[in-house]
């Protein structure tokens, strides 16, 4: 049978000359159709087990083609390099942030296993309606202490809740840990709720960071489509959604304890508060706002890095 499988194959057969590996063209079910011709009946799980066998392997589709890069994108990380060597010399804060991805609270199947006697029930349809309140997270992460704050809201992501969790994360724990500091350097993505074009984001800074703790604050974005690289997304929220893979998040409490009790070898530590307040979208500064704002760009690609400071320093 396997000679078989062979001759009807040889002219729709690759493979790597190195690792052996080969691949085709051909589904298991179109090869046991053309042997059943020639009178050899085999289902096409045998075949695709045979097939096993002859050192064939499925494959899926790899992610490996960028899209359209920015020509500065280069320029760009060894910007944000020479930042974060600057404040790590000088002791000053630097924290990386960003939205961890939207989840539902209830009985809904979350991804992942877990060590368990039995499988957890859960609802067999993800229906917003099933749900006791959605988790907008919002991460706050100290690359020097390896210290993780996530902020979680019951309504939307806007700039408004990033600006509240920044400025509880600074009175809660930045301004403990660094008591000196009259500045911090921000890495955050191009989108989201602290995008660089988002006006009402810069206005949040202002009036909760800047002039509420005197600190003047520089933001340095990565580029569009290299969020992976930004360091709250491998450190911090890859880690919290391995501690709770294939827990249901039931309730906010739940939620809230995986978070807490994210931990690694290398001494990661994880707080979490619950924000309740309602943060309506498509709010948007008014003209008197963004002219209080005390924004300078840096000469250096101004759209991605950019200082917002106290008002009484203008």
């Amino acid at each position: 049978m396997i000679a078989e499988i062979q001759k009807l194959m040889k002219d729709d057969i690759a493979g790597d000359p190195i690792s052996g590996i080969k691949w085709t063209r051909k589904s298991g079910e179109k090869i046991s159709r053309q042997l059943r011709r020639v009178g050899i009946w085999v289902s096409a799980g045998t075949v695709r087990r045979l097939l096993k066998k002859l050192n064939f392997h499925l494959h899926v589709n790899k992610k490996t083609i960028s899209g359209s890069r920015s020509p500065e994108r280069d320029r760009q990380f060894k910007c944000i390099r020479r930042a974060r060597r600057r404040f790590e010399r000088q002791g000053l804060p630097i924290i990386s942030i960003d939205t961890k991805k939207r989840e539902m609270i209830g009985l809904f199947k979350n991804p992942g296993v877990k060590w368990a006697r039995a499988a957890t029930p859960v609802n067999d349809h993800d229906f917003r309606k099933d749900a006791v309140g959605v988790a907008v997270s919002y991460g706050v992460y100290d690359t020097e202490a390896n210290r993780g704050y996530l902020f979680v809201g019951t309504s939307h992501d806007t700039a408004e809740f990033a600006g509240d969790a920044l400025a509880l994360w600074w009175k809660r724990e930045g301004s403990n840990r660094y008591p000196h500091a009259d500045r911090i350097l921000i890495l955050a993505d191009c989108g989201g709720s602290n995008g660089n074009r988002v006006a009402a984001w810069k206005c949040a800074l202002q009036e909760r960071l800047c002039d509420a703790f005197g600190l003047s604050i520089r933001v340095a974005h990565y580029p569009a489509g290299a969020s992976k690289w930004n360091p709250i997304e491998h450190r911090l929220f890859s880690e919290i959604s391995k501690n709770w893979a294939g827990h249901p998040l039931t309730s906010y409490e739940t939620m809230l304890k995986y978070i807490r009790t994210t931990k690694t070898l290398h001494g990661l530590s994880v707080r979490a508060t619950l924000l309740k307040r309602n943060y309506p979208t498509g709010q948007r500064p008014n003209a008197e706002q963004i002219a209080r704002v005390n924004f300078r760009s840096h000469r250096t690609l101004p759209a991605w890095n950019y200082t917002v400071a106290p008002a009484r320093d203008m």
